[in-house]
């Protein structure tokens, strides 16, 4: 998947240039920027597609998005029950029609397939590959392999939940780091250092100690998703609780990941050193640092999502150094994952 990584990533940065080229510093509003970064790449990395294939889909779900968030408003309220508002007609019609444009995708690369036509080395790719081959291999079964639903289902999944946590660490990133340049600064030496001013590539990648020890300061800090949810499957002991089948948890990330008890009194400091001799040792071996889930359900793609966004901060790095611009405001709100409520404006300036 570098590929995609590094075509999408200097896509961006390429613009970014032309922006600063007459005046050599610009202000840039980087949420959109990074959006588009993110979206590109799970579109090829997913689907083998660009970002403007996927462009309606991507529209559907900010759509849906806003309407999630007042859905879940609402559904704290005492007595609530679901009604047939214009809003949650809306959310049914939003399925639909992704659901419509996920199958385009899907039929268009299964008959590529039969004609032998079809990649391979994408995520969908992949997953159709080993679905036929589960099938093949066990004919004489029912109940083999996925549905077409569930291959549309697993899509959404790559689709939504493949560049929303992303972007949300991105942007924190570079907002952190205009807030400390000592640690911009350090981070650039260090990709300056492994790469110079050549491509980066996935040995140098995983080898940047101070880049990765920054984001996994950042997911502490800014989580990009507050808390998941677990059910109970059985009879589970918490403690002094015992807890019955079907009992919903929720796991609150980010006040675990700010516990002053857990991590110390500088749990709210911008300290990437902690995670100096990794996430271990940065957690005296406690389950205190989860920002992609933890256990059998640990997020499928936190390495896809760590390169990727290694990749992107080298390049930026490799080119530019960057500061808050005056209109930022430092407001971190909560829809669905954790954005900046009045936008990521930075000074980029070119090196």
């Amino acid at each position: 998947m570098l590929s995609a990584f590094y075509t999408s990533s200097n896509e961006m940065v390429s613009k970014w240039e032309k922006l600063v080229t007459s005046k050599g510093s610009c202000e840039l509003e980087v949420w959109p920027e990074l959006q588009n970064l993110t979206r590109d790449v799970i579109s090829r990395a997913a689907f083998g597609s660009s970002y403007e294939e996927g462009i309606r889909i991507f529209k559907l779900q900010d759509e849906q998005a806003k309407l999630l968030m007042q859905s879940l408003q609402t559904a704290f309220i005492p007595g609530f029950r679901y009604l047939p508002t214009k809003s949650n007609k809306r959310m049914k019609e939003i399925n639909r029609e992704s659901r419509d444009l996920l199958m385009g995708i899907i039929s268009k690369r299964q008959n590529a397939m039969k004609v032998g036509k079809a990649n391979s080395d994408d995520l969908l790719g992949l997953l159709l590959e080993s679905n036929n081959k589960e099938i093949q291999e066990n004919n004489d079964m029912k109940n083999v392999g996925m549905t077409i639903e569930e291959v549309i289902k697993e899509c959404k999944l790559f689709y939504f939940a493949g560049q929303e946590t992303t972007l949300v660490l991105l942007v924190w990133t570079m907002i952190v780091l205009s807030m400390h340049p000592e640690w911009q600064a350090r981070a650039r030496e260090e990709v300056l250092q492994v790469f110079g001013k050549n491509k980066p590539n996935f040995d140098g990648l995983s080898h940047l100690k101070i880049v990765t020890m920054i984001l996994y300061e950042v997911l502490g800090l800014y989580p990009p998703a507050l808390f998941i949810s677990r059910c109970t499957y059985k009879n589970t002991k918490l403690g002094e609780v015992t807890l019955p089948p079907g009992i919903q948890l929720m796991l609150p990330i980010v006040l675990v990941h700010h516990d002053h008890e857990v991590w110390g009194e500088d749990v709210e400091e911008f300290k990437p050193e902690r995670f100096a001799e990794g996430i271990s040792k940065a957690t005296k071996n406690k389950v205190s640092f989860f920002p992609f889930g933890w256990g059998p359900r640990i997020c499928i793609g936190q390495n896809f999502a760590i390169i990727e966004a290694n990749m992107a901060l080298a390049m930026i790095l490799q080119r530019f150094s960057f500061a808050l611009a005056p209109s930022y405001a430092h407001a971190p709100t909560v829809e669905l994952t954790l954005h900046p409520q009045y936008g990521a404006q930075v000074i980029l300036h070119k090196l």
